[in-house]
């Protein structure tokens, strides 16, 4: 047998920086694919992509106003109210009285967004379990790991009221 023609004592360090650049580069390639890839399917339904990440917010984190729709969507409260105008329009949303507080309102899906959402998850889960048939159990769950951790620290360090320019 061979021994390894490396270890961990004996690699070249690695910078901080290039680790950054590489992972950038393929986090921008995958990012893109996803974001096409769901672009086509989603439009099948007749909703965008934004209108469908509201529609899996308040799916999943149950009826909300519209201050907190915006900042788990990471948009300003006037393109969170246009989202939500168009989401209403087409039925997929309610606006019910808050019962904590009479002058509030709170969002949630009506049952045909509720329907719509689960139809297009499904067609998109159902294709990540494509991709993912080819790797080992473990590797998917520390893909699914890594990942989370690595979403979980970008949502932590971005500006959830809009946005603003940060070269200021």
């Amino acid at each position: 047998m061979m021994p390894p023609t490396s270890s961990p004592a004996t690699d070249p360090p690695v910078s901080l920086a290039a680790d950054a650049r590489e992972l950038h580069r393929v986090l921008e390639d995958l990012l893109r694919v996803v974001q096409f890839r769901d672009r086509d399917r989603i439009c099948c339904y007749d909703v965008s992509v934004t209108q469908c990440y509201a529609l899996r917010a308040l799916v999943e984190e149950g009826p909300m106003a519209l201050n907190a729709l915006a900042e788990s969507l990471f948009l300003d409260k006037s393109t969170a109210s246009r989202v939500v105008s168009a989401l209403e329009r087409k039925g997929y949303l309610l606006r019910r009285p808050d019962p904590a507080d009479g002058r509030a309102v709170l969002l949630e899906p009506s049952a045909a967004g509720r329907e719509v959402f689960a139809r297009i998850e499904s067609g998109l889960v159902a294709e990540v379990a494509r991709l993912a048939a080819d790797f080992d159990p473990a590797v998917r769950r520390d893909m699914i790991r890594l990942l989370g951790r690595l979403g979980t620290a970008a949502a932590a360090r971005v500006e959830r009221s809009g946005g603003c320019c940060r070269l200021r």
